[in-house]
């Protein structure tokens, strides 16, 4: 009881804090807009939402239900273009500022968070002032009361979620589409480096025994020898080229077999436990199998490792698979393109990795992709009783309040027809009726609204899933 009461003293006196940044914000739009202070602006809005997250997670914290913040995702740094400008709109800039503060300026003013912290702002000391008798006689309910207008007018909203999810995979996209281009640019350069010279030289020697072989039959026959070697490992070489883009047996066998043939190639001893229920498509497949590939070969060139485990298993949907070695350990993401190599092609299915290598080992490195594995479906969490009579009551009794007491009473009211009694604003003295009016009608409507939101409330994990899904699909 006593901790109640501390977590609520201190969210009263935030209030000393909320009342000259009211101040302040007031001056500051007002500057704004008016003298056009722009460069205001910015730093306002973002001291608002450092208080507003502090709210969020001090309040998150105590009911135990986290706020998800709604602002939509800050915009990248200006591209430098191929002729050393940056572009704004229609206008180029000599250096990045100026492009990156017209950026900014536009994601501030037009993400709606930015206005529901204001109103926020503005509100929230009356709101606390008037729960204060809730505070003191119920401090746990009016905490949890709190925590209920902290949601609704500073959580996340169905569109700042979508925000969010565009811009991870547009960052996924550009991150898969690097992936592609580099991966073109290697195989470009192997085919080039190898399998073209060995051919010209083929060609070359050809031609030689084309001369020869009227001259110097033996000579021609030497050269048609080493043509026929030079075609051999030709051949060898585009073997290698085609299991670096996608290996036969990965495509043939699957995952499994992929990497314990991977296993029997590597210098290492190691260790493959696969336990899949379901195949998962190709693209993931390929994505796994090259960076087992990859994390194999750290471990054995740089980690000075000999025994490996590969742990391949499956979470529902989620893919993970764990791969230890008994190295030097040390590795780190920033120090090579190798992890981050692999960083990138899990990034475009949501994939994470997570890397434990302390100087002296051993590695291991966790890969997780979400939604990897078909066949598994996400339900959406069961709604408690008490939840679902409180759903239910307000939608078998939204109707009363928003219609017949409400639109139609005003239509009654408008018209001047003959006034049933049943109709509760007609009755009430004439100053009170349109009072009474509008107010069963934003009754009926808030019922209405909370029945949404208590069922979005436990749908919303469910449908983020499928958004998930449906965005790595595409």
């Amino acid at each position: 009881m006593l901790r109640r009461y501390g977590q609520l003293a201190v969210l009263l006196a935030l209030v000393g804090l909320q009342a000259p940044m009211m101040v302040g914000t007031a001056i500051t739009l007002l500057l704004t807009f008016t003298v056009g202070m722009v460069f205001l602006f910015s730093p306002q809005v973002m001291a608002v939402r450092r208080l507003a997250q502090r709210h969020r997670r001090l309040v998150g914290d105590w009911t135990g239900t986290p706020i998800e913040p709604p602002y939509r995702p800050a915009p990248p740094p200006p591209v430098r273009q191929a002729d050393g400008m940056y572009r704004s709109d229609r206008t180029l800039y000599t250096t990045p500022r100026v492009p990156a503060w017209k950026d900014r300026w536009k994601w501030l003013i037009s993400d709606p968070a930015t206005w529901r912290d204001t109103l926020w702002l503005l509100l929230d000391p009356a709101v606390k002032v008037a729960l204060v008798p809730l505070f003191v006689l119920l401090p746990g309910r009016g905490l949890r009361v709190y925590a209920h207008w902290v949601d609704l007018v500073l959580g996340a909203t169905a569109a700042s979620r979508l925000a969010g999810q565009v811009s991870h995979l547009q960052r996924t996209r550009d991150l898969a589409a690097d992936s592609q281009a580099a991966e073109m640019r290697r195989i470009e350069r192997d085919l080039h480096d190898g399998t073209q010279a060995r051919l010209v030289a083929i060609g070359m020697t050809l031609g030689a025994v084309e001369q020869l072989v009227d001259t110097d039959p033996n000579a021609a026959k030497a050269l048609l020898a080493r043509a026929r070697d030079a075609s051999s490992e030709t051949l060898v070489e585009l073997r290698r080229v085609i299991r670096g883009i996608h290996p036969p047996v990965l495509a043939e066998r699957g995952l499994a077999d992929a990497v314990r043939a991977l296993a029997m190639d590597s210098p290492l001893h190691v260790t493959v436990d696969v336990d899949l229920p379901h195949r998962p498509e190709a693209p993931v497949e390929a994505a796994v199998y090259f960076a087992v590939s990859e994390l194999l070969s750290n471990a054995a060139r740089h980690g000075d490792a000999r025994t490996a485990t590969v742990d391949i298993s499956a979470n529902g949907a989620v893919l993970r698979v764990t791969v230890t070695d008994d190295g030097l350990g040390g590795a780190d993401p920033a120090a090579g393109s190798g992890l981050a190599g692999i960083e990138r092609r899990l990034a475009a299915f949501d994939g994470v990795l997570a890397l434990h290598s302390p100087p002296g080992g051993p590695t291991t490195a966790t890969m997780e992709l979400p939604h990897a594995l078909p066949g598994a479906a996400v339900e959406a969490p069961r709604m408690p009783r008490r939840k679902v009579a409180l759903v239910v009551l307000l939608w078998g009794t939204a109707w009363c309040p928003t219609f017949p007491q409400g639109v139609v009473a005003g239509t009654f009211k408008i018209f001047d027809l003959d006034k049933p009694g049943w109709f509760l604003g007609l009755h009430v003295p004439e100053p009170y009726q349109w009072p009474v009016i509008l107010g069963m009608i934003t009754l009926g409507v808030t019922m209405h609204v909370a029945a949404m939101r208590i069922v979005a409330a436990y749908n919303r994990e469910h449908w983020a899933s499928g958004i998930v899904r449906w965005g790595t699909s595409c």
